[in-house]
Formats: C-alpha cells, sequence, structure tokens
C-alpha cells in the first residue's frame, strides 16, 4: 500500500493496491478517522485532506466530534434493525443482499463519512464512481460496469440507512437521491417462449429425460420436463415453485371445464395466494406423485434445474430471443401470461390467478400481443 505523511505526520495519506483513489487518515481523541478523497492526483488529496483535518479539529475544539454519526456508525444501526424486524417477512436471502452491498461497495467508498453530509451531489459522485473503470485491477480480471438495476439497488440500501438515521434524529432530512439523468426508458417485451419456441423446448426436455446423457442425471431430467410443463400451464414465478410443498397441490374438478385441474395454494413474495392451472399441468404432477411417493411436507421441486435447463436451452438455441434477452424460468411464467392472453382470456382473472395486476399485464405483456386488438373495432369503415 502507498502512503504519505502530511501536516508534520498528523495525517496519512495512502492509496490501496486495487484502487486508483486516494484516502487519507488521522488519529484524534483516541479514535481513527477516515475518509476518501476521491481524487487520483496526490497534489489534490493533500488539499481534501488538509481541510478534512481542519474540520475535524473545529469538531474537537467545539466539542462535537464524535456526538455526528458516521455512515459506519448509520449503517451498523441499520443491519441491527433490519435483521431483526424483518425475520419471518422478508427472505434471508433478500436481508444478505443489503449487508452484502453495504460489506462490498458502500462501505468501502463512504467509510467514516459523517452521515449528515451525504447528500444528492455525494450520491451522484458515488454512482459516477461505481461506473468508472479503476486503474488498477487484478491480473487477468475484466472489468465490466454495474447494470443499472444492480446500481439502482445499491442507493436503495443507502436510502434505507438514511432513514434510520433520520429516525433516531442524526441527520434533519432525507436528501433527494434520484438519478439525475435518468430518462423514463421504453417498455420492452419480456422475454417469453412463443408457441412454436415452447413445443420445441419441451419436446427437447421429454427426449432428455427418455434418454439423458448419463443416466445418473436420470431423475433430475424427468423433473426438468415436468417443471416446464407445470410451470408454462400455472404462472407460478420461481420463487414460488420453490416453495410448493405436495401438500399446497390438489387435483380437483373443474366444473366450467368439465376437466381435471390442479388447485394450488402459493406462497410468495405477495403472501399466500391461490391459482388454478390448466389442465395440462396435471399429467407431469401425477408423474412427479408416481416418481417421488412423497410425503405431504416434501417440496415439489428440492433441487434447482437451472444448470440443466440452461443447457437445453443453449442447445435448442432457445436461450435468447430475438431482441438479445436471455430467457429464465421466469419467461416460461411470461409465457403463460401471453398464452392465456392470445387464446382470449379475461385480463383481469389471469391477473387475480397470477397474483399480479392488471396493470403490470397491460404494461408488460398485452401492448405487444397482436392478438389483443381487436380488428372489429379498429377496421371501421362508413357507408359510402
Amino acid at each position: 500500500m502507498e502512503r504519505h505523511k502530511i501536516l508534520g505526520g498528523l495525517v496519512t495519506l495512502y492509496r490501496r493496491p486495487n484502487s486508483n483513489k486516494w484516502y487519507c487518515s488521522t488519529t484524534l481523541n483516541g479514535k481513527e478517522w477516515r475518509k476518501s478523497t476521491q481524487e487520483d492526483s496526490l497534489a489534490k488529496a493533500k488539499d481534501v485532506a488538509n481541510d478534512w483535518f481542519i474540520d475535524l479539529q473545529n469538531q474537537k475544539r467545539d466539542g462535537v466530534l464524535g456526538t455526528t454519526k458516521s455512515f459506519t456508525e448509520a449503517a451498523k444501526k441499520f443491519a441491527e434493525e433490519y435483521q431483526t424486524i424483518t425475520v419471518g417477512s422478508r427472505s434471508p436471502k433478500w436481508v444478505r443482499g443489503h449487508m452484502d452491498r453495504i460489506r462490498i461497495h458502500l462501505e468501502p467508498y463512504f467509510a467514516n463519512m459523517r452521515i449528515d453530509l451525504i447528500n444528492a451531489g455525494t450520491v451522484q459522485e458515488y454512482r459516477t464512481h461505481r461506473m468508472t473503470e479503476p486503474h488498477h485491477l487484478p491480473d487477468g480480471k475484466e472489468w465490466k460496469p454495474p447494470a443499472r438495476n444492480t446500481l439502482h439497488n445499491e442507493v436503495v440500501t443507502l436510502r434505507m440507512i438514511l432513514k434510520t438515521a433520520l429516525r433516531h434524529g442524526w441527520i434533519p432530512f432525507l436528501p433527494d437521491l434520484s438519478d439525475p439523468y435518468r430518462r423514463q426508458s421504453k417498455i420492452e417485451h419480456r422475454p417469453w417462449f412463443t408457441p412454436n419456441e415452447y413445443k420445441q423446448l419441451y419436446e427437447a426436455t421429454r427426449m432428455n429425460a427418455k434418454n439423458p446423457k448419463n443416466t445418473h442425471y436420470r431423475w433430475h431430467a424427468e423433473q426438468l420436463h415436468d417443471f416446464i410443463l407445470i410451470m408454462a400451464n400455472t404462472g407460478l414465478r420461481p420463487d414460488e415453485a420453490r416453495r410448493l410443498e405436495y401438500r399446497d397441490v390438489n387435483v380437483v374438478d373443474d366444473p366450467y371445464s368439465d376437466e381435471k385441474i390442479l388447485e394450488i395454494e402459493v406462497r410468495g413474495k405477495r403472501g399466500v395466494g391461490y391459482c388454478k392451472s390448466m389442465p395440462g399441468a396435471v399429467t407431469p404432477f401425477e408423474r412427479m406423485l408416481e416418481r417421488n411417493k412423497p410425503k405431504p411436507n416434501d417440496l415439489l421441486f428440492p433441487n434447482d434445474p437451472k444448470k440443466m435447463f440452461n443447457g437445453i436451452l443453449k442447445e435448442q438455441d432457445l436461450k435468447f430471443d430475438r431482441h438479445g434477452k436471455a430467457r429464465t424460468a421466469y419467461s416460461l411464467r411470461h409465457s403463460y401470461i401471453c398464452f392465456r392472453l392470445m387464446e382470449g382470456a379475461d385480463i383481469y382473472q389471469v391477473a387475480k390467478n397470477c397474483r399480479t395486476s392488471v396493470e403490470m399485464i397491460e404494461k408488460y405483456y398485452a401492448a405487444h400481443l397482436k392478438d389483443m386488438i381487436d380488428t372489429s373495432l379498429v377496421n371501421v369503415k362508413k357507408k359510402k
């Protein structure tokens, strides 16, 4: 680590091997204080460090040094509260995401910056920092800018920390953290499988289940085939499917179609809801009952089929849609919604069965389907 002493050794400037920014540190009242200068130039970093040290000395003289909370203290308080209060209402993975963003990105940048000094400009500098390629990278590692959604999630975590500080009276107000240069992006169709592509997919998984490349993975191949059929005939979210237990699913007679369907009690991000499947989901479910001989509280899909699913998508040249968007297990839900709309299903009932809103379906699905345009209402002509 490169180091320089200034102000008679009272302040240390240092730069980590994997960073091009200079940091400064000092000790006052028996406590170490650190700050990122946000500067690449050593001369400019010295000026920032000098002003910072003078500000600390003024706080010490006025008796307020240490009474103003740092970002580190606010982040620690947020972590304690959030992990305790959200037990049972938020998944451990969701909570861990916030903790990881603090540890990996936010804490190294803001360090011991005073929480009341974080404002809209500071956060915009953070966005710029994250989108700028560092000068020093580990050997063989290629730099990729963070995705827009990744950066958005980091700012969401930062906003939650600032809200914690606001509740405890450490800051007078919540700064505006919105992206000043973000424009309303066009609404793009979510990746789905057209009817022909869906047929190609389930025929490929059926062949894979009958003749797997490795007989050791026959059970996994059979599970994947049934997973795809159930997902495309129910509209379940992948996380909802992973939580499903056999006792949550019942085969019932549908009074409207005189066919058997699945009645599913769904537990997901919207709490507990209900789903009624298409008749095509019954046969794969009955195959799973026969194959697995499950107990009522056994999971339908105890193993994540992601690797095998992606392998088949690549083999069948189905991994990306025509717009270059990658298809995932979520695309089966999107396909279910599109198939229902194409068949003329009532949009409100589709939304209710998928535990979403009509607005979301109109925004991301209906606007892209030619079958949703009623030509009898569009191609109207006056009599001559």
